[in-house]
Order: C-alpha cells, then sequence, then structure tokens
C-alpha cells in the first residue's frame, strides 16, 4: 500500500509540472526578450528627417565650405535667379558712327558714359545704372537741362545663384537655419523647405 501511494504522488507531480510547462509564455521559458532590430517602424517613425533649401551664395564653394564646418548633411543647388530690375538712364540708339562721335563728345566733356554693344539697346549710350528710380529720374531731369535726348529705361538682369539644401530634424528645424545664418554672418533671401532629393545619406560623406 505504501509503494501504491508513493507512485499515485509521482504520477500526479509529474502531470502538474508538465501542465505548468506548457502555460508558460515562450519568451519566459526561453529567458530571453525580443531583439530591438526585430521591431520595425512605420513610415512615419523611420521618417524623422526633411530637408531645408536656403540662399544665396555667390559660389558653390562658398556654400560648400560652410555645411562642411557645420557638419551638415548637404547638397547645393544651382540655379538661376532673377534680380530686381535696374533703372537705366539712356541717350536712345543712333546709328554706330553717329553714337560712337556723341560719346566722344560726352567723355571729353567729362560725363560717364559707354556705349551699349548689343541687346534690344544696341548703340545707345548709358549715362547710368540706379536702384533707385528717384535717383534715376534725378539723372534725366538733370541731363535734360542740358538738352540732351535722355530716357530711362529697366535693366533686366540675371545672376547664377548657389542655395544649400541640408537636413534637419522636424521638431528643431529652425536651429540649424540659425547657425547656418550666423556662421555665413548673413541673412537669407530664401528660407523654404525643399525635397531631400540627392542628398546625401547620414553615413556617408557629401
Amino acid at each position: 500500500m505504501k509503494w501504491l501511494a508513493l507512485l499515485l504522488v509521482l504520477s500526479n507531480a509529474a502531470v502538474w509540472w508538465v501542465a505548468n510547462r506548457e502555460t508558460q509564455p515562450v519568451d519566459q521559458v526561453q529567458g530571453q526578450l525580443p531583439r530591438v532590430a526585430s521591431i520595425k517602424l512605420g513610415p512615419e517613425e523611420a521618417d524623422q528627417y526633411r530637408c531645408i533649401r536656403v540662399g544665396w551664395f555667390e559660389t558653390k564653394e562658398e556654400a560648400k565650405h560652410l555645411a562642411e564646418r557645420l557638419g551638415l548633411v548637404y547638397f547645393v543647388e544651382e540655379r538661376e535667379r532673377t534680380l530686381p530690375p535696374l533703372n537705366w538712364v539712356l541717350i536712345p540708339p543712333q546709328p554706330e558712327q553717329m553714337a560712337l562721335d556723341h560719346l566722344g563728345e560726352l567723355r571729353r566733356e567729362g560725363v560717364e558714359a559707354w556705349l551699349v554693344t548689343q541687346g534690344e539697346y544696341r548703340n545707345a549710350i548709358s549715362l547710368g545704372l540706379f536702384e533707385s528710380r528717384s535717383a534715376a529720374e534725378t539723372v534725366v531731369a538733370e541731363k535734360k537741362r542740358k538738352n540732351l535726348d535722355v530716357v530711362l529705361a529697366k535693366f533686366t538682369r540675371n545672376r547664377i545663384g548657389y542655395a544649400l539644401v541640408f537636413e534637419v530634424e522636424p521638431e528643431a528645424e529652425s536651429l540649424p537655419v540659425q547657425a547656418v545664418e550666423a556662421e555665413s554672418d548673413k541673412k537669407f533671401e530664401i528660407n523654404e523647405p525643399a525635397p531631400c532629393k540627392g542628398i546625401a545619406t547620414s553615413d556617408k560623406n557629401p
């Protein structure tokens, strides 16, 4: 009878151990947790950066050196920029020889003047370019008092400019822009979001 009672106790213990083992979590049985690397991030969690465009720089090298001093992930964008037109004081176009003779007379009188050699106003005589319209109008009035036939025209101008496009963290995007402005000692004409297409990745040198 004693042997029979002992066998019953051992059988019950074995059944309890097996049942209890099967209900434990897999990670607890193995003694480890899922690895961080195995957790996949959604698109909104992976996309931690955006890009900003600032400009203008006179040369590509100026923008590049600034970005490298600040350790930015960047590329330099070359763009044609249209500048505000200047106010152009002119003696209207005339036949080339007449324009040359007239130019010689003006220079002998001490007037600063240049012959326009191409474009819409070819063979006109330039008497100056002015950012201020009021300053240009003052010169026109002065020349007319000296019986010169002068007109006021718009001088359109385009220039190649260079913009710096660099990576920023969305929650602090204004801080890198402030740093770039402080380092370059200039206030940028453009400061706008930009696509990151073409930018170097964070683990590579630009």
